[in-house]
């Protein structure tokens, strides 16, 4: 008889057939199927070893469904509403795009500089999107007060249902403008995870990101660093002094962003790389005489 771990291998083999990396199709699998049956990890492991579960076919007519939209590559965080970032379950529509793990580290270092964690900290989340980076960091900050920002009204009502799921609703305020127009702050932090493709890039990009992600909240222009021309002098002209801006960048790009943020008045402090060792966070700060020595990260 045929067990759970059998079938995932067969279902795992589909999905490669369709063009997904075989280190992610297994998972894909069993997430989906994680999904339509209800369970936990931890129970799903225990069972591996089971038959199917359910009466006979009632475990392929939930399931199958959900692997056929999986095959035309739509993104799982898709099918499933829901994308895991800094232990939040966060949910995503084509309104947005699924949180990656990289953007993680924007949150990692913004926790370094907001010390301590318990005082009144005014920040930013510039391009909030799902709201991924504006939540974290409420949860996190229990006396922070966030304003999140997007030109997109669809984007920001998933980032305010988000911001309501996890119960930092009265202290995230959403506005739809561009960048940091009409709120001016002064912010202790500002963050963003801006669109920084180049825009040659995009017919280059998986069909899970070019066919069913938003082109807006993808494309930088011809470098990929339009967006960020455009916001840093706006963050700066809205920083507190001793403030910090923490922004994602895309690989190959470390340098420009160095001559940008210097013309904007910022000095960039560090350029932090993700798991992969790509440069993926800039730590800015003021660009003063003593910036460096001010801007030190603070060891773990």
């Amino acid at each position: 008889m045929a067990t759970l771990r059998d079938w995932v291998s067969a279902a795992a083999d589909t999905l490669t057939a369709n063009g997904i990396d075989p280190r992610d199709a297994a998972f894909d699998v069993e997430v989906l199927a994680r999904h339509a049956l209800g369970w936990t990890r931890a129970h799903w492991l225990s069972r591996l070893r089971d038959p199917l579960p359910g009466p006979p076919g009632s475990f392929a007519a939930r399931v199958e469904p959900l692997l056929a939209r999986r095959r035309g590559r739509e993104p799982v965080a898709q099918i499933t509403g829901v994308r895991e970032f800094w232990g939040l379950d966060m949910a995503v529509t084509s309104d947005v795009l699924s949180p990656r793990p990289e953007t993680e580290l924007v949150v990692e270092i913004a926790l370094a500089k907001m010390v301590p964690h318990s005082r009144s900290w005014a920040i930013a989340d510039v391009g909030t999107g799902s709201g991924c980076l504006a939540v974290a960091l409420a949860r996190a900050l229990s006396s922070a007060r966030v304003v999140a920002t997007d030109i997109s009204r669809a984007a920001l009502t998933v980032a305010e249902g988000n911001a309501a799921r996890h119960g930092v609703a009265d202290r995230i305020t959403f506005h739809k403008t561009r960048f940091l127009n009409g709120v001016p702050g002064p912010y202790d932090l500002i963050v963003s995870n801006p669109p920084y493709i180049p825009d040659r890039e995009l017919t280059t990009l998986a069909p899970e990101v070019a066919h069913y992600e938003p082109r807006a909240a993808l494309s930088g222009g011809p470098d990929g660093l339009d967006p960020a021309r455009a916001l840093l002098p706006a963050a700066l002209a809205t920083l507190r002094d001793g403030g910090w801006i923490v922004m994602e960048i895309g690989a190959g790009q470390s340098d420009e962003v160095r001559r940008i943020a210097s013309q904007a008045g910022l000095v960039v402090v560090e350029i932090c790389p993700d798991l992969q060792g790509i440069p993926r966070a800039v730590i800015m700060r003021v660009a003063t005489a003593d910036a460096g020595h001010r801007a030190t990260v603070p060891p773990e």
